[in-house]
């Protein structure tokens, strides 16, 4: 079985210090926490960015800053921007991240309601948009999915030419309007992707750790972070992202699986000359 591949997602563009004091807003914030999950095991960051008072946004300046000081801290790791900002963005708001050529990026592979009147829209075309803004500028890519038509999107789009390989998905699970973390659900994405597609989930809330368990057990990867949950167990808020990552890596150390290094998650996905 391969080493376990942890990705850290610092702060999403949803959770705020008033659901935990340690969520990261500031530059300063960002590349300290960076430096800490990596330290603790991390070799992908998953990344958006906030302005100083906790407002998501996806300008390529910003953008640019908290890279900058990542970089700064993390040489090694491999920084992966979200073109998924927030709801109610528009299509090329989301791109403007991708002007930075960034190594890894998410695209996001269908709509969902994200509860109340929100909803996180990708149609057919903002999806080819973006594998399109992704390939042309050789980043590599991973397949957000929240739900079992997200992966058939994925893959009719993957055999019509427009979403090339490798394919790396990432099933996001326990998101309202999505499917639901049990493992059911688990083993229904995990059985509907390709034989030699990789994969990573993001459990949400209480389902982070069960699920990255069933990842570890099965040779898949697995996200952690103050974007899917606060918590690092019921009623006790993590002080961390680094805590989040340091629980995943233990699990996996506990299951016989090592934890890959920055250098070995980029050739387990396939990343070099392959995006």
């Amino acid at each position: 079985m391969e080493k376990l591949i942890i990705t850290c997602a610092l702060t999403g563009a949803e959770v705020t210090k008033e659901h935990n004091p340690a969520v990261p807003y500031t530059v300063a914030e960002m590349a300290r926490s960076a430096h800490e999950a990596v330290q603790a095991g991390a070799s992908i960051l998953h990344i958006h960015v906030r302005h100083d008072d906790g407002t998501p946004t996806q300008e390529a300046k910003r953008y640019e800053e908290v890279l900058s000081a990542i970089r700064a801290r993390c040489p090694d790791a491999i920084l992966q921007v979200s073109t998924g900002g927030a709801t109610g963005m528009s299509r090329r708001e989301r791109m403007a991240p991708l002007t930075l050529f960034p190594e890894m990026a998410t695209l996001d592979c269908g709509t969902l309601n994200f509860g109340g009147d929100e909803i996180f829209v990708n149609t057919e075309n903002d999806i080819i948009a973006f594998a399109e803004g992704i390939q042309s500028r050789g980043i590599y890519k991973e397949l957000e999915c929240f739900e079992k038509g997200h992966v058939d999107m994925a893959l009719r789009l993957h055999k019509k030419g427009y979403i090339t390989a490798p394919l790396h998905f990432s099933f996001v699970l326990g998101v309202v309007g999505g499917m639901t973390g049990e493992e059911r659900d688990f083993r229904f994405l995990r059985g509907s992707i390709p034989q030699d597609a990789t994969y990573s989930v993001a459990g949400i809330g209480r389902f982070e750790f069960p699920l990255a368990l069933l990842a570890i057990r099965d040779g898949g990867h697995v996200r952690v972070g103050f974007e899917d949950n606060i918590y690092l167990e019921k009623g006790v808020l993590a002080a961390s992202n680094a805590q989040l990552v340091e629980k995943a890596a233990r699990m996996a150390r506990a299951e016989g699986r090592d934890i890959a290094t920055p250098a070995e998650a980029r050739r387990i996905l396939r990343m070099e000359g392959k995006q």
